[in-house]
């Protein structure tokens, strides 16, 4: 069971059969095990280098077995350290093969087949991520949407900028509002755009993966690696993100007020925005009849436009002058092919 953190089974046998007592010398070991002395001691020897055994004072030399749920904690995580540096280490291993070597056709995209496998490259993605993850969204999705989620947030509280461009459809899922909001005050920057054509997931700029089919779910991907189609795939990102409208939570009020009028700028339907306040469709359309009339205009996108001007809504600071909004957040709900 241990050998998984570096303790070989004659160790684990050892540490075994002292966790059985409450303390034992090597020769009351040797006897229990029917091994030699000088094999137990060295495994002893070992498992207290690793933390696993104490040596008590005294002679003759007396060990106790460490708690498991503590040490062995203590073990996995030192291990998941190594994990991750040699990760880190492996990215700029390809720099010392030959120049030919490091940009073979056949290895700048893989094709996954199978919806287990894709949303396993997804999550290894989302692993592999250190600085950037920007994710275009779109119904339907393969892997577990929670545990995609709890993998993005995992991502934000490890300080990685994450950026989505979404389809309104991903608005009207059952609760996606409501994980929107708490997706952007968990830190993403998200926007919406009427016409997003695929989902895509990259990562740092170094690797993407995307879904062999658009319209539904295909049990294939595209996995690109650094090349002239991933420079493409990016800035087709960068082009929707610049031309979508921006995301972020709403000011609450108490009569509500701008919270509809954030859902209504960001294109959501009736039937979405009256599931999330919680009301009939035919009480929202009075409130958005009588919100209208009060902000006098007659598109829900004058509506937002009003709303900016008397405060209820601020601009994104990165386009100052070009009239989208911010409103009640979308989130990362696993983007995966």
């Amino acid at each position: 069971m241990l050998q998984p953190i570096g303790v070989c089974p004659a160790d684990e046998a050892v540490y075994r059969e002292l966790l059985n007592r409450a303390e034992a010398t090597a020769d009351d070991l040797a006897v229990a095990l029917a091994r030699p002395v000088d094999d137990v001691d060295g495994s002893l020897t070992t498992l207290e280098g690793l933390g696993l055994v104490t040596r008590l004072p005294g002679r003759p030399a007396r060990r106790r077995a460490a708690r498991p749920d503590v040490a062995i904690d203590v073990l996995v995580s030192r291990r998941q350290q190594e994990l991750a540096r040699a990760q880190l280490e492996a990215r700029e291993l390809p720099s010392l093969l030959p120049v030919e070597e490091r940009h073979r056709p056949e290895d700048l995209v893989e094709v996954v087949v199978g919806r287990d496998a894709i949303a396993a490259r997804f999550e290894q993605l989302l692993r592999d991520t250190r600085s950037e993850l920007l994710v275009l969204d779109r119904p339907p999705y393969v892997a577990d949407r929670q545990r995609s989620d709890t993998s993005v947030r995992s991502l934000m509280r490890a300080e990685v900028e994450v950026r989505g461009v979404y389809a309104p459809e991903a608005l009207e899922l059952p609760g996606a509002l409501e994980e929107a909001q708490d997706a952007a005050l968990a830190g993403e920057r998200s926007r919406v755009h009427s016409d997003v054509p695929m989902k895509l997931a990259i990562s740092d700029r170094r690797s993407a993966i995307l879904p062999v089919g658009t319209d539904e779910v295909i049990d294939g991907a595209f996995c690109i690696r650094p090349s002239s189609l991933l420079d493409a795939v990016v800035q087709l990102f960068e082009l929707l993100w610049s031309q979508g409208t921006p995301v972020m939570p709403t000011p609450e009020d108490s009569s509500g007020d701008r919270e509809l009028v954030g859902l209504l700028a960001l294109g959501a339907k009736d039937e979405v925005i009256a599931r999330h306040l919680d009301v009939s469709t035919r009480t929202l359309s009075r409130r958005i009849a009588r919100l209208m009339d009060e902000l006098n205009v007659r598109t829900r996108f004058q509506a937002g436009v009003q709303a900016v001007r008397r405060g209820w809504l601020s601009r994104d600071d990165e386009r100052p002058d070009d009239g989208l909004l911010e409103f009640g957040p979308c989130p990362v709900r696993g983007p995966q092919p």
